[in-house]
C-alpha cells in the first residue's frame, strides 16, 4: 500500500472481494497451460517468418563425392612472409565423403587425407 491509502481507503480497496478474487485466480491458473501453448505457437510462427527473411537470399550449396574444390585459406594458414597478395584459396582437394550436414572431407589429389571436415561455406568448385 502507499502511503495515501493508509489515511483514506481508495475505489480499489473498497471494490476488493477476496472471494470473487479467489475464483478467478483459480480460473487464471486452470488456463496458463492454454495461453502457454498459444504463446509458443506463436514463439515458433515469429522464428519461422525471421528465418525465412533472413534465409531469402541464402543459396544453398551442395557438392558430390568426387568433385574438386578449393578450400578457404584462414589468416592462420595463410604465410605472412606473401602479404596482402597472398592466395586465398588452396587447392585442387577431392571430396571423399558427404556427412549430409554441410560438412565434407576432402583429399589431395595425391590420395593424402586431409584430417578435419569443411564447411560447404568454405569450399568452391575447381574448375580446370
Amino acid at each position: 500500500m502507499i502511503p495515501v491509502e493508509v489515511g483514506e481507503t481508495s475505489h480499489r480497496r473498497r471494490t476488493f472481494d477476496s472471494e470473487q478474487n479467489a475464483q478467478e485466480a483459480a480460473i487464471n491458473l486452470d488456463l496458463i497451460d492454454e495461453l502457454r501453448k498459444e504463446a509458443r505457437i506463436h514463439e515458433e510462427a515469429c522464428k519461422l517468418r525471421a528465418s525465412r527473411r533472413y534465409n531469402t537470399r541464402v543459396r544453398p550449396r551442395s557438392f558430390r563425392v568426387g568433385d574438386l574444390m578449393w578450400r578457404l585459406l584462414g589468416d592462420a594458414r595463410r604465410d605472412p612472409l606473401e602479404g596482402k597478395l597472398a592466395p586465398n584459396w588452396d587447392g585442387p582437394f577431392r571430396i571423399t565423403e558427404n556427412l549430409e550436414n554441410g560438412a565434407y572431407r576432402l583429399e589431395e589429389l595425391s590420395g593424402i587425407s586431409i584430417p578435419r571436415t569443411w564447411n560447404a561455406t568454405h569450399l568452391k568448385f575447381y574448375f580446370s
